[in-house]
This record gives structure tokens, C-alpha cells and sequence, in this order.
């Protein structure tokens, strides 16, 4: 058997490797870093997999560049938001118990 050949009995073509910038790679993982769906940002962009934005991601933090930064700054507005909401939960919690004495 053998290669699989067209109806001329040429080989099939195989598309050129595309190529990206490092500006692209960082703009499409801070889309990524900023709630956008792996594939929502693949579809956008024109990427052929998600697989290839993980490993752009990966290659950023790795790297301690613009993404390590972007996740670190992610967990610290996290974290504010969870105390955040902790907080708000206990006076709730503090509110339903004042109320519930009195009826």
C-alpha cells in the first residue's frame, strides 16, 4: 500500500504551519485570563485547537512573563472578592438570627 495519493497521483497538499507572534500569543491567553472560554477565543481568533492556547498559557507561566503576572493579580481579585462575600454572608447569618428571635 503506501502513501494515499490525490486523483492525479499527486500527494495531497498539506497546509503551510502557521506561524504567531509573541504579541498574539499573549493577547489571545489574556482573553483566556480574562473568562473567555478556551474555545470561544479559539473560534475568534481562528486557532485550530484549545490545545494550542493551553500550551501557550503553560509557555507563559513557565516563563514568569505577562501570564504568571495576569494569574497572580486573578487570584488576588479573587480572593478580595471571596472575603468579600464571606463577610456579607455572616452579617446575613448574623441578620436572620436578630430577626428570627423576635417572631
Amino acid at each position: 500500500m503506501g502513501k494515499r495519493r490525490g486523483l492525479e497521483g499527486e500527494a495531497p497538499a498539506r497546509r503551510p504551519r502557521r506561524r504567531y507572534t509573541s504579541e498574539f500569543k499573549s493577547e489571545a491567553v489574556q482573553m483566556l485570563l480574562d473568562g473567555h472560554t478556551a474555545a470561544s477565543v479559539c473560534q475568534r481568533l481562528g486557532l485550530s485547537s484549545p490545545t494550542l492556547l493551553s500550551r501557550w498559557k503553560q509557555a507563559g507561566v513557565r516563563q514568569g512573563g505577562v501570564v504568571a503576572v495576569g494569574l497572580e493579580a486573578r487570584v488576588r481579585e479573587l480572593e478580595a472578592e471571596l472575603k468579600r462575600v464571606e463577610r456579607e454572608r455572616d452579617i446575613l447569618k448574623k441578620a436572620l438570627s436578630i430577626f428570627g428571635r423576635d417572631g
